[in-house]
């Protein structure tokens, strides 16, 4: 699925309405995750808390009635490139940490780790380093080998 102006500013949305729950002039919340889950029949992303309380909620119109067999694959980087734009927002939020904005299916079922807020801690894009694990694999076989 292509990646559109319109779809990346309606997520950009939601993330603000997300952080316009938890100030920064608040007390910090104690929370581990931002659900977000998608639907590709009704293209609607919706943020939850910890406790399936609904943080917000709009619909990616994009993400409407879309057949795409790898469509959570897609979408994945298109909001994870929303959340590093807005990474002073985020880590501005009064949550403690560490916490992560994780994706999920319409079942609930978790897809990917988008985004931990925890200091220095930053999730790498996997798209970006596409055989780390084989050359951590490949550098602790030789590690162990030596000794």
């Amino acid at each position: 699925m292509k990646e559109t102006e319109q779809a990346l500013q309606q997520i950009e949305r939601a993330i603000n309405k997300v952080s316009d729950k938890f100030p920064p002039t608040v007390d910090a919340t104690l929370m581990t995750d931002i659900h977000l889950r998608a639907n590709q029949e009704t293209g609607e992303l919706v943020a939850y808390d910890d406790n399936d309380n609904e943080i917000t909620r709009t619909v990616i119109e994009p993400w409407i009635a879309n057949t795409d067999d790898d469509f959570y694959e897609s979408i994945t980087s298109t909001i994870r490139k929303c959340l590093g734009r807005l990474r002073d927002t985020i880590e501005g939020m009064s949550v403690i940490k560490p916490f992560a904005f994780v994706l999920e299916d319409e079942d609930k079922d978790p897809v990917a780790e988008l985004y931990v807020v925890d200091g220095d801690t930053v999730i790498i894009d996997p798209d970006m380093m596409p055989d780390l694990d084989k050359d951590l694999e490949d550098f602790l076989s030789k590690l162990l080998e030596k000794e």
